[in-house]
């Protein structure tokens, strides 16, 4: 494949739903000359509740029907895929660069406070599998990592019931099974893409000073940057195409989707797809 052909070719993003819509929406703000294929695994969803070598197949399949596509870059839109299947999916598909969203939200928040007192909020597999602590640690030897599973968040994103009394009671239920002796932490890191959409909630019940990283928005930088060394950024002055897959439920992902999106969807917007 010629370099001219590359540049053109679309950015892939998969997810085990639809959270990774967040992803896709800060790598379109970002680049927004750049086209776009999402792929929601949404048949087998959620990948938490599977075993790691079960997550492992799931993503590499995923994977390998987005490189069908012609893709110039892969992003895992999943914290506990990223965390289980990173370095699986760099080696299958070497030499397409692969981008996780930890090791992202990982450098974010050790850059944002150093030596800090970090508290990941995330889902039961990714707080299981350890993947942020192992990563703010490798940069910052001099760091604190809590993770705090937060299960019901994802609902609230997906009915999008996000601000108001609901949410804030719902994460100070979560922040009380915190020893009451522990520091208040300095970083909150959003380790679930769904918890973006939970942002201004979120925010609201921490200290004013609490940096919050979201690993939507440093994952889209990272891409940028990737696509920049490599020389592959569509250099088309137009606005990107995106197109959405899904393995099941055309329907649910595109009302769900909408509030990842911010924008409506309709079931005819979303192409069914077998893996």
């Amino acid at each position: 494949m010629n370099i001219e052909h590359r540049k053109s070719s679309s950015i892939g993003v998969f997810d085990s739903g639809v959270g990774g819509l967040t992803v896709l929406k800060e790598i379109r703000r970002v680049m927004p000359h750049e086209d776009l294929i999402y792929l929601g695994d949404t048949a087998r969803l959620p990948y938490g509740t599977k075993s790691p070598q079960s997550i492992a197949r799931y993503a590499c399949q995923a994977a390998a029907r987005l490189r069908e596509e012609d893709i110039k870059l892969l992003v895992i839109a999943c914290n506990t895929a990223s965390a289980v299947a990173l370095e699986a999916l760099q080696g299958q598909l070497a030499p397409l660069p692969v981008i996780g969203v930890v090791e992202p939200g990982a450098t974010a928040a050790v850059a944002a406070r150093p030596g800090a007192e970090h508290l990941v909020l995330a889902t039961e597999a990714t707080v299981r599998l350890g993947a942020y602590s192992a990563a703010i640690t490798r940069r910052d030897e001099k760091a604190s990592v809590r993770e705090l599973a937060c299960e019901l968040l994802v609902s609230l994103a997906e009915e999008g019931w996000v601000d108001g009394s609901i949410a804030t009671d719902i994460l100070q239920r979560y922040l009380a099974q915190l020893a009451p002796h522990e520091r208040a932490p300095d970083c909150v890191i959003l380790g679930c893409t769904h918890f973006p959409l939970l942002r201004d909630a979120i925010a609201a019940v921490f200290d004013e000073g609490t940096a919050i990283v979201d690993s939507a928005s440093t994952t889209a930088e990272v891409v940028r940057a990737m696509l920049e060394r490599l020389k592959l950024g569509n250099e088309q002055h137009r606005t990107g195409a995106v197109r959405l897959l899904a393995t099941d439920g055309a329907s649910r992902f595109a009302r769900v989707g909408g509030h990842f999106l911010g924008e409506s969807l309709a079931a005819s917007n979303i192409e069914l797809v077998d893996l």
